[in-house]
């Protein structure tokens, strides 16, 4: 009854006070292991921030896209296979502009721009570069989501006119022409002279080019210019999202009925890709911070370890507290805040430093906003405290096993 009673006066408080003691008596062995816990939790913060900025950056630059939008290819793909730079299999046909009207007369369908691309050395002013050429026709820059600084865009007109007027990126406005105004300016794509009608807005690089060095012209003069009759895609924009199926077995008939029966076309719905993107950039994600998250279980044994040579060190210690009446349970709640205290400071550190490395990511990649998500910060502070708590059972439990006399009588 007495051993009862005594180990009853050991609040929580002298619990924590002891446990706190104990862990600073061995600085070092202390600073290791919350060293260790703390660059565990720090890579699944960062880790997690980085890959959530990632997935949401990418699945930005396709929703600017729009999420109602078609891509014909040349070529079938039966296998759904895509690659971002190409986005096409080998051709059995070409597409046309021919195959670009027709569609643009479908069933809910609100705008087309076909595209050719090709490159080419422009020069202006003087100065020469090399440079990508795209020709297509005024419904691009809606389809893009994409704004004019100076003039204005492509005319509407005949899509087989090939006018011998041009727009230009940002990039290669100031490279040309430098501060002096580049509309109404000409220029010379290879051997035709065209006039510069307009200057794009600056908008950066995309998934799949970058606008601000691109020299825009009519679809029709880009084929002119590099002898070719085929396109490189079709842009269609159904009215909106809802209409993306049945626009799709519309277009499909339409390139049936133009190429002799057959269904040499692939056709790639925006959000379908938009959806594919997001699941798998979420699984990497996941992978990612899980292999991240191994190392806290690595800290966790190693806690483990170190408070299994803290009971050999300590027997003495222990077999006091258990002569001065503190029970079992007394020596292993002791043990176990102990364990606990050392995962949680780790963890809180561990916690800051995958913020300050999260807030450098951002400061020298602004475009991706790497900021921490919820739930890792949650799993990574929960695994750290866990895996400590866990492995801090096993030495608890030998330590409040030892028999107070033998205990006392080691040295």
């Amino acid at each position: 009854m007495k051993q009862h009673s005594a180990s009853a006066s050991m609040t929580a408080a002298d619990t924590l006070r002891f446990a706190a003691r104990a862990a600073l008596g061995y600085p070092l062995r202390t600073a290791l292991l919350v060293l260790a816990m703390s660059i565990g939790v720090a890579a699944v913060v960062t880790l997690a921030a980085i890959g959530d900025a990632m997935r949401h950056y990418v699945i930005g630059q396709f929703a600017s896209l729009g999420t109602n939008l078609i891509l014909v290819l040349p070529g079938r793909t039966e296998t759904g296979g895509i690659q971002l730079g190409r986005l096409a299999s080998n051709t059995s046909r070409d597409l046309t502009i021919e195959d670009a009207t027709a569609l643009a007369h479908a069933l809910l369908v609100q705008r087309v721009a076909p595209v050719s691309v090709g490159s080419s050395e422009v020069a202006g002013n003087g100065r020469l570069r090399g440079t990508v050429v795209l020709g297509t026709t005024t419904a691009f820059t809606a389809i893009r989501r994409l704004s004019i600084a100076q003039g204005r865009f492509l005319p509407e007109g005949n899509w087989q006119y090939a006018d011998s007027v041009a727009v230009i990126g940002a990039t290669i406005q100031h490279e040309l022409f430098g501060n002096n105004v580049a509309v109404g300016q000409t220029i010379r794509l290879g051997d035709r002279r065209l006039r510069v009608i307009g200057v794009m807005a600056p908008s950066g690089q995309g998934l799949d080019m970058n606008t601000d060095e691109l020299v825009i012209v009519p679809v029709a003069t880009a084929q002119e210019i590099f002898d070719t009759r085929s396109l490189y895609r079709i842009m269609v924009e159904t009215r909106d999202r809802d209409s993306i199926e049945s626009s799709s077995k519309d277009l499909e008939r339409i390139m049936r009925n133009r190429h002799d029966g057959e269904l040499d076309v692939t056709l790639v719905a925006q959000d379908a890709v938009l959806s594919t993107f997001d699941d798998i950039l979420r699984a990497l994600t996941l992978v990612v911070v899980g292999i991240a998250a191994i190392s806290l279980v690595v800290a966790g044994i190693l806690v483990m370890n170190v408070m299994l040579v803290a009971v050999t060190q300590r027997t003495a210690e222990i077999g006091l507290l258990k002569a001065l009446g503190a029970s079992s349970r007394d020596v292993v709640r002791i043990f176990i805040t102990e364990a606990a205290l050392l995962s949680l400071v780790g963890a809180l550190l561990g916690y800051g430093l995958g913020q300050t490395c999260a807030w450098f990511v951002r400061l020298y990649k602004p475009e991706l906003l790497a900021w921490p998500p919820a739930w890792a910060v949650m799993a990574a502070l929960g695994i750290a405290l866990g895996s400590g708590l866990v492995f801090g059972v096993m030495p608890a439990r030998r330590a409040a096993a030892l028999d107070p006399v033998l205990a006392l009588a080691r040295r």
